[in-house]
């Protein structure tokens, strides 16, 4: 529990840990009320003072209102490192490194649609292999898979799995330099090797949604969406590479830190100086899981774009089926941000958070730079989810940051519990939602009343003035492990 963690509140929707021991900086926690008295429930603010102890770590240690425990980090945390003096720390990326979502619009509409949901969601269920340990469709060579690993989605995109436009709507066009075959072990390739184009378990899911209430009509155009609208978002990262890879690190960087004598209050906290070479070595790895999130959600969105086209017996011309973006949540990046009134180049740690970077910016594509970068905060898969552009503010206020999704409120020993006896399947149909899925675990761990209520997630960072409304979707079908 919590209790013993001192909060005070800067406004309804900010609150501040203040710094004493051997933080260096504060910590801030982005909730109201009601969510906090959940938010103590977990050892999740034990680690946002946690994070505030790491080497170089710059104003603040934050948290998003969806925050719950994780690794090292909390889900929902935020924590920007010097270059020169500061750390990398794999817990602030998290295991499923790039994790991610992306959504794709469509040009049909919920009343086209419905009549042939129960099809398109079996042949989705079909055209996309799910659940732990899945192998899929693509096998590669160990050419293409050093390819992928260095080119990301764009790699996918030359094999005819999208268009080049798709990278125009990615972050980082779909791309991150740096990836090395050297810096990964065996055991992570060999993870990784057969699982590309798979949408594995947990969390993963592929969803269709209605676009079925919007915000700001003039961001909704610019984004491609319009009322009724059916749209697929897809959730999902870089399998059990990344996570292998991930494990690997830990090991390495706990061993770095006893040469070192780098001391924190938690072992999860693993870490190794940006500028080292376990620092460089794990980046580069990782960077290799960054490309390969980016390559397997570029694909499953192929996959799904076919089994449109089967369904309904229509070309990419009546579909549409544009992406209208891809968002990173388990990552890390060098960005240039404000610090005490001067520009410095820094290391964003985004564990279980997105950026949210407001008009103007230059590391948002120019199709977008006019309106700002949009932002996706899935809720579970029985209520709503929502699109939301990023304001001015989150560069003072969270290094460009907001939330990855509603968090969980129940744990998944707890969520089965509940579950225990219950027909979810049968209920989700009964609220005009056909949900398939590998096994009845998965959707019981995964139950709504597993997450936090996603409207009240968002209106605490529209409310903070982190992120605004754009549009809420509602799912109709919903695939998962």
């Amino acid at each position: 529990m919590n209790e013993e963690i001192k909060l005070e509140k800067i406004h309804d929707y900010l609150w501040e840990i203040p710094q004493k021991g051997g933080m260096r900086v504060p910590g801030r926690v982005y909730t109201n009320e009601k969510m906090l008295r959940d938010i103590r429930q977990d050892k999740s603010l034990e680690q946002v003072v946690n994070v505030a102890h790491l080497p170089g770590i710059q104003k603040y240690s934050i948290a998003m209102p969806d925050i719950h425990w994780g690794y090292g980090f909390p889900i929902g945390g935020i924590a920007a490192m010097n270059v020169e003096e500061g750390v990398i720390s794999p817990g602030g990326v998290g295991y499923d490194i790039n994790c991610g979502v992306r959504l794709m619009a469509t040009n049909l509409t919920e009343e086209e649609v419905r009549p042939k949901l129960r099809d398109l969601v079996t042949e989705l269920f079909s055209c996309v292999p799910c659940g732990v340990g899945v192998s899929g469709k693509i096998k590669l060579s160990n050419k293409d898979y050093k390819e992928l690993i260095e080119k990301g989605a764009k790699w996918a995109i030359e094999r005819g799995w999208g268009d080049r436009e798709d990278l125009e709507r990615i972050e980082d066009h779909g791309s991150f330099r740096g990836g090395d075959v050297d810096t990964i072990s065996k055991k992570a390739l060999e993870r990784g090797k057969d699982a590309i184009g798979t949408l594995g378990s947990g969390n993963h899911f592929l969803e269709v949604d209605v676009v079925d209430q919007i915000y700001k009509p003039g961001v909704a155009d610019a984004f491609g969406l319009f009322k009724d609208q059916v749209c697929v978002q897809i959730h999902c990262g870089s399998r059990g590479f990344g996570h292998q890879i991930c494990t690997d690190y830990i090991d390495i960087m706990l061993s770095y830190m006893r040469k070192e004598g780098i001391n924190l209050p938690d072992k999860q906290l693993a870490c190794a100086h940006i500028k080292s070479e376990e620092g460089r070595d794990y980046l580069s790895a990782f960077a290799a899981a960054v490309n390969y999130a980016w390559a397997n959600r570029q694909i499953i969105m192929a996959f799904a774009r076919d089994a449109f086209y089967s369904v309904f017996r229509i070309g990419p011309r009546e579909l549409g089926g544009h992406l209208v973006y891809d968002v990173s949540h388990n990552i890390a990046k060098f960005e240039e941000h404000k610090i005490n009134g001067k520009t410095k180049k820094v290391c964003v740690h985004r564990k279980g958070a997105t950026r949210a970077f407001p008009k103007n910016h230059p590391l948002i594509p120019e199709i977008y730079r006019e309106v700002g970068q949009p932002v996706f905060i899935p809720g579970d898969m029985g209520r709503a989810s929502f699109v939301l552009v990023g304001t001015e503010a989150t560069l003072d206020e969270t290094f460009g940051s907001c939330c990855h999704g509603a968090g969980r409120v129940l744990s998944r020993k707890k969520a089965l519990k509940s579950g225990k006896g219950r027909n979810l399947f049968a209920e989700l149909e009964g609220k005009g939602i056909i949900a398939m899925a590998r096994g009845k675990r998965t959707v019981a761990e995964e139950m709504p009343e597993a997450y936090k209520e996603v409207e009240d997630v968002c209106d605490v960072v529209q409310n903070a003035g982190i992120a605004e409304k754009v549009a809420r979707l509602r799912p109709i079908g919903v695939i998962k492990g």
